[in-house]
């Protein structure tokens, strides 16, 4: 039974909080159109993840007002068993927030190798009392030697991402707890990833983002017309708000890297509810982006991720082809190339810290929202 047969219904309090209800399916319908609207090149930008963690927590903030003031009818059944099976959902969702923020880590270490390749090929340089100066240097075998060994080791993390998750289960391992790093690890980059300490229980190694994301939209069901008359429609925000917290983390896993991602989630919506449109659109949108020949075998569809890939790509092409001594034209060719990336790594450097502090709200927001329902459970069974 969907929004409509809530007119069906006469009882005083019903009509009451069928104001608010509705109320709230208009605003999480305006909030996920507005998202939609985005162009493709804005699509899973850092920019535009965070805009959609925005709406996650709004629409959290608006949930649980809804809660709040029908707090009576929550240990009624069977509102008791929906709103139990929420934040069982909320509780995995937990998972997949702790593999995006070591994600997010993971994009992290590629900017340190980046900023090497940005110092031997680029313009700037620092002077001995710690200010920056920009000059234009000549470039000679010596930069160029540092700048392909740090591509070379950025392409070996990068596959490491794409892999079947077995090497970012190895480093999630080593995050902070079993730190058994190699002799070698002061050489390779790519390896002194055991020595981040990461700011979350990083998930195990058998963990994965795909099955995780099923377990999250496992009997998530559109609600029965007896279920929204015996809860007074309270079971339409709910299943609302189980399909927002589905959608957001899919599109999490989507963007960033993660450990076993799988974006094939079955993930219905009646057409009927006012939000579904725009959600149903941008998960077509973005199950499409994945299909692209360049961005099938990625290890994120955020839009940073491939930028940096073809940047350092065409960088480290170009680098194999040059001969010494440089030519003027290979010269210009090569600073262009290092603008581009320069500019990449900006734009990262600035969205990246804003991303886990949001993944982090997510984190905290789902635990509180746990926590005073739960604590709204046991005034229920036992009122003073």
């Amino acid at each position: 039974m969907l929004v409509s047969q809530v007119h069906a219904m006469e009882s005083p309090n019903y009509v009451s909080a069928s104001h608010e209800m509705e109320s709230f399916q208009r605003q999480v319908a305006d909030r996920f159109h507005d998202l939609s609207s985005v162009s493709s090149d804005e699509l899973l930008s850092l920019p535009s993840v965070r805009k959609l963690l925005d709406v996650f927590l709004c629409c959290q903030e608006e949930f649980r007002v809804i809660l709040f003031n029908n707090k009576a009818q929550l240990t009624k059944p069977p509102l008791d068993r929906l709103i139990a099976d929420f934040y069982e959902r909320g509780v995995k969702a937990l998972d997949v927030c702790n593999a995006v923020r070591d994600g997010i880590e993971q994009i992290r270490q590629w900017q340190k190798l980046l900023e090497i390749v940005l110092c031997a090929l680029g313009d700037s340089n620092v002077n001995n009392n710690g200010s920056e100066s920009c000059f234009r240097r000549s470039l000679g075998e010596g930069q160029f030697r540092r700048a392909k060994k740090a591509l070379i080791d950025l392409a070996i993390m990068i596959l490491d991402e794409k892999d079947s998750g077995q090497a970012l289960a190895y480093r999630n391992r080593s995050f902070g707890r079993n730190n058994h790093s190699s002799s070698h690890s002061k050489d390779h980059p790519h390896r002194s990833l055991g020595h981040f300490r990461s700011l979350s229980w990083s998930v195990s190694r058998s963990w994965s983002a795909a099955r995780q994301l099923q377990a999250i939209g496992n009997n998530l069901n559109v609600p029965r017309g007896n279920e929204v008359v015996a809860t007074n429609g309270l079971a339409i925000p709910v299943y609302t708000m189980g399909s927002v917290l589905l959608f957001v983390m899919w599109a999490l896993v989507a963007a960033i890297p993660c450990q076993d991602r799988g974006l094939q989630v079955h993930f219905y919506v009646p057409k009927q509810f006012p939000w579904a449109a725009p959600i149903l659109s941008l998960h077509d949108r973005i199950m499409e982006e994945s299909r692209k020949r360049e961005r099938r075998s990625s290890c994120g569809l955020l839009r940073e991720i491939y930028q940096v890939e073809k940047c350092s790509r065409l960088l480290g092409e170009l680098a194999d082809s040059v001969q010494f001594p440089l030519s003027e034209e290979k010269e210009v060719e090569v600073r262009q190339r290092v603008k581009e990336l320069r500019n990449v790594c900006e734009a990262m450097k600035e969205g990246l810290e804003p991303l886990e502090r949001q993944v982090r709200e997510v984190f905290h927001r789902i635990v509180r929202s746990r926590t005073d329902g739960l604590d709204s459970f046991g005034r229920g069974h036992n009122p003073e």
